[in-house]
């Protein structure tokens, strides 16, 4: 049987108390059920954002009990998504988790100069996949935010998704840095920038990660195919984390992951205020829960560090 990563992570959240979470426009029952078996499991206090008539609806239809979480009732999916920003602005909630609204809109109220959860970092997602066939969890960054990241938006993906592992317990992650070839081209810019990104690791511009590429996918998943094309690597056959060059190429990679080799996806939202789950409207419920498992480590991360800080000012 396969090894089940998040079944290890889940173990991590034992003594974590519930997060409590804006989970924003529950109005499909899948987005309904994964935020219920996510309290359920005590990772999340949800607090449901969204038209109180449809969710209660929709909790029936499905046969979910709404028991006594709370309710932010709005008129829409629009308010819903100002209004589950609100309660993180607010201090009522430390997470917040996509419900069956458009991504878009999910986080463009969360990009909101004025009254959004920017931080001085780039928001990138990252698909955190467990297949079948590779030894270790897999990592995959951007592939559902920044459409065409130039080269500092792509440094600011890598912290992130550096931060994030090293939350999850991964002191040195390794990020394989993707391109069609491994070799160094001005005919294609996604070289240039890979070997800038390294460039930038040694000189300290980005930190605590060992940075290798530009790597094509063959020898940055395959020892045994960066062997054979004499790349001498750290990185090579063994990545945490691959930093594709684009969304079309990362969200083709995941889904290709997800569909033809049976891997397990889940989907977060890194470099805002609170950590975001921001899963498929067509995601299982399982993927729910296992997004809610890794935004709940880094939230509790989150929290203590800030804790820590108020204590040395």
């Amino acid at each position: 049987m396969t090894k089940n990563h998040y079944q290890e992570l889940l173990q991590l959240c034992k003594n974590i108390p519930p997060v409590p979470t804006a989970v924003v426009h529950p109005c499909e029952s899948s987005a309904l059920q994964g935020a219920l078996e996510a309290a359920e499991l005590g990772l999340i206090d949800p607090i449901l954002v969204g038209p109180e008539q449809k969710i209660k609806s929709v909790a029936q239809e499905a046969g979910l009990d709404l028991g006594n979480y709370r309710i932010e009732s709005v008129e829409h999916s629009h308010a819903a998504a100002k209004r589950g920003v609100e309660l993180v602005r607010e201090g009522r909630a430390a997470m917040m988790m996509k419900g069956s609204l458009h991504s878009d809109e999910l986080l463009s109220a969360v990009a909101s100069s004025s009254t959004g959860l920017r931080t001085a970092r780039r928001l990138s997602h990252v698909f955190a996949m467990n297949v079948p066939s590779y030894h270790k969890p897999l990592f995959i960054t951007d592939a559902a935010v920044n459409i065409a990241p130039n080269l500092d938006e792509k440094a600011d993906i890598c912290r992130n998704a550096i931060d994030l592992l090293k939350v999850l317990g991964i002191d040195r992650p390794k990020l394989a840095l993707l391109s069609a070839v491994e070799t160094v081209t001005a005919k294609l810019p996604s070289t240039l920038e890979a070997a800038a990104l390294v460039v930038m690791s040694h000189r300290g511009q980005i930190e605590g990660g060992i940075l290798d590429g530009p790597l094509a996918f063959d020898n940055a998943i395959n020892a045994e195919a960066a062997r054979i094309k004499g790349i001498v690597s750290e990185v090579a056959g063994d990545p945490d984390v691959l930093v594709v060059p684009d969304l079309e190429s990362g969200n083709m990679v995941a889904k290709q992951l997800i569909y033809l080799a049976g891997a397990q996806a889940a989907g977060i939202v890194l470099g805002a205020r609170v950590p975001i789950v921001l899963t498929s409207r067509s995601d299982p419920a399982p993927a729910r829960i296992s997004s809610c498992v890794l935004c709940v480590l880094l939230a509790d991360a989150q929290q203590k560090q800030a804790a820590s800080a108020l204590v040395k000012n």
